[in-house]
């Protein structure tokens, strides 16, 4: 399962660049199982970044087309000339990925390319389900797959509360174009629509829906720490989100003003908060 260095330093390199803290966490792992999880963290770079590079959202279907074919087994012809992709494929064999868990998350990524609104809380937790705690029970089974398989409750739970933490992360980003991933369900009970908490003008009650789905995130942070300490062999796979407590206690703090400034610790904290993880086990 080592792989070869050329393509470990290459998929090292495009993390460092593109998702600094999973590039971390990758470098933490054991040495055998670093191309295997740098290259799934590469796939999951491409397919979230798919918005940014497209002007319209049927390009960007086409992009995340190609995944979904890849994954499926259709030949483009360019696999070779697409060194995450062929070092994906070999993530997969060598580790025994399921297929689907990654075309599901293509598929769930569609919804990032519209501005529709997200429904409920319910659908929140579906689309982190297939996203995030998808990533994470994939590097869970990349690292002890027999682990992994018994500690799947704690990569559902991690995985929408880091999403609920990347979600107010991005906040100012996303309202700037007029998209919102805060639940209408959420938005309804602080007296909100759509539109309104986009237009910002009710600060109080932007305020309030803001503290309310970071409330949301720090549930399924509780119920994750409920189930005991990260099991040693895994707990490389859940790094990323040493931070995600520190976000939602920061976006309690700044409320309404969350949408224009950010909850985002320094580098060196985010890193502080990973030494803590390792030490201690927990998120």
């Amino acid at each position: 399962m080592t792989g070869t260095s050329e393509t470990l330093e290459m998929l090292l390199m495009q993390l460092k660049e593109n998702d600094r803290d999973r590039y971390l966490a990758t470098l933490l792992s054991p040495e055998d199982r670093r191309e295997a999880l740098a290259a799934l963290y590469a796939y999951n770079a491409e397919i979230a970044r798919v918005r940014e590079r497209v002007s319209e959202p049927l390009p960007g279907e086409m992009r995340l087309q190609y995944w979904r074919d890849l994954l499926e087994g259709s030949d483009h012809g360019e696999t070779a000339a697409n060194p995450v992709a062929a070092a994906l494929l070999k993530a997969v064999d060598d580790c025994n990925l399921p297929r689907q868990t990654l075309i599901d998350m293509s598929e769930a990524r569609i919804f990032d390319l519209y501005d529709d609104p997200m429904g409920s809380v319910n659908d929140f937790e579906g689309y982190a389900g297939e996203t995030a705690s998808a990533l994470i029970q994939l590097a869970s089974l990349v690292l002890d797959p027999d682990k992994a398989i018994v500690s799947a409750d704690m990569a559902g739970h991690a995985g929408v509360a880091q999403a609920v933490a990347g979600t107010l992360l991005l906040l100012p980003h996303h309202c700037g174009r007029g998209q919102l991933y805060v639940p209408a369900e959420i938005l309804a009970a602080n007296g909100l629509d759509r539109t309104r908490f986009l237009n910002g003008d009710d600060k109080e009650r932007c305020g309030q829906a803001i503290r309310a789905f970071a409330a949301f995130g720090r549930e399924h942070l509780a119920a994750l720490r409920q189930l005991g300490p990260l099991p040693k062999s895994i707990l490389c796979a859940y790094l990323p989100l040493a931070a995600v407590s520190s976000v939602l206690s920061k976006a309690d703090q700044l409320g309404e003003n969350l949408m224009r400034e950010t909850a985002q610790p320094s580098q060196f904290l985010r890193q502080l908060a990973m030494l803590r993880s390792l030490l201690f086990r927990k998120v």
